[in-house]
């Protein structure tokens, strides 16, 4: 017997603070760095773009993945660190709610769409752009703390 798809229940789960890290890169030319760095992207600055959009995608998680349980996010953090030696945008989502179900999903997502609208302003000037390491670092709340490898 194939089970059918479901959305799972989680109606007499406890109510919980919970949080989810996620982190992703994005590998660019040193030229492309440059560019950020001085401000001189034609779309405008990726960065401060790819913030608003991540914490929007967060917002929006259900909208996009069709299992993903609504519930109310408290709080949405995108942080981003220019690595010159790697040439690489590190970025991490940190995203909290008070909740029956975790948001492990809703920071992966920050950090995916956060990591695309990078890739869409920097597309003009770098056609070698690599979104790489897509990762859930660490979730607290529920039964089990959570540290992947």
């Amino acid at each position: 017997m194939v089970m059918q798809t479901r959305m799972v229940d989680v109606t007499h789960k406890p109510e919980t603070h919970r949080t989810a890290v996620a982190a992703g890169s994005v590998r660019v030319s040193e030229r492309t760095l440059n560019l950020i760095e001085r401000g001189e992207i034609e779309k405008g600055d990726p960065i401060e773009v790819a913030r608003i959009a991540g914490i929007m995608a967060a917002k929006r998680t259900p909208q996009l993945i069709p299992l993903c349980h609504p519930i109310e996010i408290t709080s949405v953090r995108l942080d981003f660190e220019i690595d010159r030696e790697s040439c690489r945008i590190e970025i991490k989502a940190t995203v909290e709610t008070v909740a029956r179900t975790g948001v492990e999903m809703e920071a992966l997502t920050a950090v995916s769409i956060a990591a695309l609208t990078i890739y869409d302003m920097c597309k003009p000037v770098d056609k070698n752009i690599q979104i790489t390491d897509i990762r859930l670092i660490k979730k607290t709340g529920g039964k089990s703390d959570v540290v992947p490898r």
